[in-house]
Protein backbone atom coordinates (compact mmCIF):
# COMPACT_ATOMS: atom_id res chain seq x y z
CA UNK A 1 0.00 0.00 0.00
CA UNK A 2 1.32 3.30 -0.65
CA UNK A 3 1.57 5.39 1.79
CA UNK A 4 0.96 9.13 -0.14
CA UNK A 5 -1.17 10.21 -2.96
CA UNK A 6 0.73 12.66 -5.73
CA UNK A 7 0.12 14.21 -8.60
CA UNK A 8 2.93 16.44 -10.77
CA UNK A 9 2.02 20.18 -12.06
CA UNK A 10 3.52 21.37 -15.24
CA UNK A 11 1.33 24.78 -15.44
CA UNK A 12 2.27 26.26 -12.07
CA UNK A 13 5.08 28.03 -10.33
CA UNK A 14 6.43 26.21 -7.09
CA UNK A 15 4.82 29.41 -5.23
CA UNK A 16 1.77 29.13 -6.89
CA UNK A 17 1.32 25.64 -6.31
CA UNK A 18 1.97 26.37 -2.48
CA UNK A 19 -0.72 28.89 -2.61
CA UNK A 20 -3.06 26.54 -4.89
CA UNK A 21 -2.50 23.58 -2.36
CA UNK A 22 -3.27 25.59 0.55
CA UNK A 23 -6.18 26.97 -0.81
CA UNK A 24 -7.73 23.62 -1.76
CA UNK A 25 -6.69 22.40 1.67
CA UNK A 26 -9.12 25.71 3.22
CA UNK A 27 -11.91 24.70 0.87
CA UNK A 28 -11.38 20.92 2.22
CA UNK A 29 -11.72 22.37 5.93
CA UNK A 30 -8.21 22.25 6.20
CA UNK A 31 -5.76 24.55 8.30
CA UNK A 32 -1.95 24.85 7.93
CA UNK A 33 -0.59 24.20 11.48
CA UNK A 34 3.02 24.35 10.21
CA UNK A 35 5.07 24.97 7.10
CA UNK A 36 8.99 23.48 7.20
CA UNK A 37 10.93 25.44 4.34
CA UNK A 38 13.35 21.87 3.55
CA UNK A 39 15.41 24.05 0.97
CA UNK A 40 16.16 26.91 3.69
CA UNK A 41 16.72 24.74 6.85
CA UNK A 42 19.10 22.02 4.69
CA UNK A 43 20.76 25.39 3.61
CA UNK A 44 21.08 27.27 6.98
CA UNK A 45 21.78 23.68 9.44
CA UNK A 46 24.26 21.90 6.75
CA UNK A 47 25.17 24.49 4.15
CA UNK A 48 23.52 22.19 1.54
CA UNK A 49 21.85 23.42 -1.55
CA UNK A 50 18.18 20.93 -1.98
CA UNK A 51 15.57 21.78 -4.08
CA UNK A 52 12.19 23.71 -3.74
CA UNK A 53 10.67 21.37 -1.10
CA UNK A 54 7.80 22.29 1.37
CA UNK A 55 5.93 20.30 4.36
CA UNK A 56 2.81 21.48 4.78
CA UNK A 57 1.08 20.66 8.39
CA UNK A 58 -2.50 20.53 7.65
CA UNK A 59 -4.92 19.79 10.23
CA UNK A 60 -8.62 19.55 9.92
CA UNK A 61 -9.97 20.40 13.73
CA UNK A 62 -13.24 18.32 13.98
CA UNK A 63 -11.11 15.10 12.29
CA UNK A 64 -8.50 15.71 14.60
CA UNK A 65 -10.96 15.72 17.61
CA UNK A 66 -12.71 13.12 16.37
CA UNK A 67 -9.16 10.79 16.33
CA UNK A 68 -7.79 12.13 19.80
CA UNK A 69 -10.82 10.70 21.41
CA UNK A 70 -10.61 7.98 19.66
CA UNK A 71 -7.01 7.07 20.38
CA UNK A 72 -5.33 9.93 22.96
CA UNK A 73 -1.42 8.95 21.70
CA UNK A 74 -2.42 9.73 17.48
CA UNK A 75 -1.17 13.53 18.21
CA UNK A 76 2.02 11.52 17.38
CA UNK A 77 0.91 11.34 13.71
CA UNK A 78 -0.85 14.43 13.21
CA UNK A 79 -0.75 16.64 11.92
CA UNK A 80 -1.69 15.30 8.04
CA UNK A 81 1.41 16.30 5.89
CA UNK A 82 1.44 17.51 2.33
CA UNK A 83 4.37 18.57 0.65
CA UNK A 84 5.34 20.79 -2.30
CA UNK A 85 8.68 20.03 -4.05
CA UNK A 86 10.14 21.48 -7.83
CA UNK A 87 10.66 18.05 -9.91
CA UNK A 88 12.28 17.90 -12.94
CA UNK A 89 9.11 17.07 -14.47
CA UNK A 90 7.33 20.57 -12.98
CA UNK A 91 6.13 20.96 -9.34
CA UNK A 92 4.86 17.27 -6.90
CA UNK A 93 2.09 17.73 -4.75
CA UNK A 94 1.65 14.82 -2.10
CA UNK A 95 -0.42 14.02 0.68
CA UNK A 96 -0.03 11.36 3.25
CA UNK A 97 -2.59 8.52 3.41
CA UNK A 98 -3.90 8.54 6.78
CA UNK A 99 -4.94 4.96 6.30
CA UNK A 100 -1.77 3.84 5.74
CA UNK A 101 -0.75 5.41 8.55
CA UNK A 102 -3.42 4.20 11.00
CA UNK A 103 -3.21 0.85 10.22
CA UNK A 104 0.42 1.07 12.62
CA UNK A 105 -2.25 1.92 15.66
CA UNK A 106 -4.53 -1.14 15.16
CA UNK A 107 -7.50 1.11 16.42
CA UNK A 108 -10.60 0.21 15.02
CA UNK A 109 -12.42 3.36 15.75
CA UNK A 110 -9.87 5.59 13.90
CA UNK A 111 -10.64 3.20 10.64
CA UNK A 112 -13.81 5.32 8.94
CA UNK A 113 -12.16 8.94 10.45
CA UNK A 114 -8.90 8.18 8.35
CA UNK A 115 -10.93 7.31 5.41
CA UNK A 116 -12.72 10.44 5.42
CA UNK A 117 -9.56 12.08 5.66
CA UNK A 118 -8.39 10.19 2.88
CA UNK A 119 -10.94 11.18 1.02
CA UNK A 120 -10.25 15.05 1.35
CA UNK A 121 -6.88 14.86 1.13
CA UNK A 122 -6.98 12.77 -2.35
CA UNK A 123 -9.18 15.20 -3.45
CA UNK A 124 -6.58 17.74 -2.71
CA UNK A 125 -4.27 16.32 -4.98
CA UNK A 126 -6.47 15.45 -7.65
CA UNK A 127 -8.21 18.94 -8.16
CA UNK A 128 -5.24 19.84 -10.07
Amino acid sequence: MKYYHEKTLTNVSFEEAIQKVTEALKEEGFGILTEIDVKETLKEKLDEDFRPYKILGACNPPFAHKALLAEDKIGAMLPCNVIVQQSDDGVEIAAVDPVASMQAVGNKDLVKIAEEIRSKLKSVVERF
